[in-house]
């Protein structure tokens, strides 16, 4: 079922901020096949640190006798440009130097992301995309994506997502950044630089990802208790976790990423660049997001011509859009069932 590339792109490829890649490489996983009206696609954007294999971080959406199963669909997802898992990133090979680039790899935004993305859609053949869905930092690619090219997606779904990114979403970033910088081996040019300060931003990271109601009722603490608490032990497990399986490279580069998104840069106001969607809308909060508040999503949807909104009632906060899967599937199925009028 599971089909993981590597798509090589050999052109140099010129970024938004006028740096340039003389090339790079997407992984990318797809499930299923193209039918041959060629209107079965399902493109799935990542968040933050996940990778091309949605099954692995949707498994409630995505998969056998899911929502989206291979048997009916053909489904795409690609790890982005700076990220781990496969794609170009800084501790790829440079081809100019012959050396991983570190910290010299390019300010990467979510226009140059959504632009290689495109190019891959090319490659596969792929000229309808019946469904575009993604979460969070995934959301901004699907937005970015819906207004680049207006004409390509049929069905948009965004899950916790925002519009442009807020001041309070920028602190928290910085914040996670001033935690790597702050590790001394983060100058040193090799893989694990920065580890250490990674596995604290990580850490400041979860407390933007859940709230204080998720720790009260996961994290409690006993009667009496006055030192090794359940929160002690639960935020340098999740950095550890983290460390095991990223770089601090690609969370430098992708929390910049985030930072960048700005569907009005260039563009004009944000209002009337969303009023430009022609995808059927479906916008996604969760109740409790502290990171990506509701009223980011209730914004999006009120913009974007004949949007509907819905809002999920979860303690999980920003992972809610991770974890509340049943909810999830009986709001898009429902929403899938209505049709929707658009003048030409």
């Amino acid at each position: 079922m599971e089909n993981q590339k590597i798509f090589r792109y050999d052109e140099p490829f010129k970024l938004e901020s006028g740096q340039w890649l003389p090339e790079f490489e997407l992984a990318y996983t797809t499930f299923g096949q193209l039918n041959p009206a060629m209107d079965n696609v399902i493109w799935v954007c990542h968040a933050f640190t996940g990778n091309a294999n949605p099954t692995d971080w949707w498994n409630g959406l995505i998969g056998e006798k899911r929502l989206y199963n291979p048997s009916e669909h053909f489904i795409v997802c690609a790890n982005i440009l700076g990220s781990h898992y496969g794609s170009t990133n800084a501790l790829s090979k440079n081809p100019i130097t012959g050396e991983p680039y570190y910290h010299d790899f390019p300010f990467v935004t979510i226009r140059d992301v959504v632009r290689s993305l495109d190019i891959l859609r090319q490659h596969l053949g792929i000229y309808k995309i019946n469904t575009l869905l993604g979460g969070s930092l995934g959301g901004q690619q699907a937005l970015e994506w819906a207004i680049i090219q207006p004409d390509l997606i049929e069905n948009l779904i965004l899950f916790s997502t925002n519009a442009i990114h807020s001041p309070w979403g920028i602190a928290f970033n910085e914040s996670q950044r001033m935690a790597i910088a702050a590790d001394p081996s983060w100058t040193e040019r090799h893989a694990k630089a920065g580890m250490n300060g990674m596995k604290v931003a990580r850490s400041i990271a979860l407390l933007s990802y859940r709230n204080y109601g998720t720790y009260n009722r996961t994290q409690s603490r006993d009667e009496g208790q006055v030192d090794f608490f359940r929160a002690n032990t639960y935020q340098n497990y999740q950095g550890e976790k983290l460390g095991k399986r990223f770089n601090a490279f690609s969370y430098w580069t992708l929390s910049k990423m985030f930072d960048s998104h700005d569907l009005g840069r260039g563009r004009g106001k944000v209002e009337d660049v969303l009023a430009g969607i022609r995808a059927k809308t479906l916008v996604i909060g969760i109740s409790s997001d502290v990171l990506f508040p509701p009223e980011e999503q209730a914004f999006i949807a009120k913009h974007i011509p004949e949007a509907h909104y819905a809002l999920i009632e979860s303690l999980y906060g920003h992972d809610g859009f991770l974890i509340e899967f049943e909810a999830m599937t009986e709001t898009i199925t429902n929403w899938s069932k209505t049709k929707v009028y658009k003048e030409n």
